[in-house]
């Protein structure tokens, strides 16, 4: 008797354990910036075919980053090759100048930075008017507690891992302890914000990253420079 009640248990916490990684499953997105614009509609394809279920679009100015990278005309081209979300993160100044523009070029969530909006109320009312997702990006300086009175107008939190505006830096570790205390706002506030993390993400970290919160996690080298970006995709998806 007392066999098949610890088998019972056991299998009972084992399918809700089961049942939980698989809710917690995180989107994958795949950061554009790290693709070959020389083949960039073969690796749209290549992400097309793949688990990842959004693309991360990287938009700099050379004024709020040092770079320069691309604007609508290639999220366009994006758009016409895909079904799937287009994640704009723009590291812009006065990005509530060109909402329509990304709206109109195929931006399904349409981030900005807290460090670039005078007015982010404002600017997160005018993203959902034009019928997209409001996202805010943090930059790794930046605290959590900064969005208190904001988090319920935020769809998407998404917290830079790296400082903005080049590709393939090291993840910064305290991005861990940023990344609870985010999630600890969202459940105290009662938000249905995601919380998405950007740079120096891999199948390394990935895990952690989900346990401690992490709903989207953007990969750019870690996909797009691996000899099997489909592996890549599936270990971080799994994660």
């Amino acid at each position: 008797m007392f066999k098949f009640l610890f088998l019972f248990y056991f299998l009972t916490f084992y399918f809700i354990y089961l049942c939980r990684k698989q809710i917690k499953m995180p989107i994958v997105a795949p950061s554009i910036l790290a693709a070959d614009f020389g083949n960039l509609a073969r690796d749209v394809e290549m992400i097309n075919h793949s688990e990842a279920e959004w693309f991360h679009l990287d938009v700099m100015d050379g004024v709020f980053v040092p770079n320069i990278s691309y604007g609508m005309p290639v999220i366009k081209a994006i758009d016409e090759l895909t079904d799937k979300v287009l994640d704009v993160h723009l590291m812009i100044v006065q990005p509530e100048r060109y909402i329509k523009d990304f709206r109109d070029a195929g931006a399904n969530v349409l981030t900005v930075h807290y460090e670039a909006c005078t007015h982010l109320h404002r600017t997160l009312q005018a993203i959902r008017d034009e019928g997209m997702k409001a996202g805010v990006a943090l930059n790794p300086h930046t605290p959590v507690h900064l969005l208190e009175e904001i988090i319920k107008d935020i769809d998407l939190l998404l917290i830079m891992s790296v400082n903005p505006g080049f590709g393939g830096q090291k993840f910064i570790q305290h991005t861990y302890e940023k990344l609870t205390k985010a999630s600890e706002l969202i459940d105290r506030k009662n938000a249905d914000t995601l919380i998405e993390v950007d740079g120096g993400v891999s199948p390394g970290n990935a895990s952690q990253l989900t346990q401690l919160g992490a709903d989207v996690l953007v990969a750019g080298n870690a996909v797009f420079a691996a000899q099997n970006p489909f592996e890549v995709i599936s270990e971080l998806k799994n994660s």
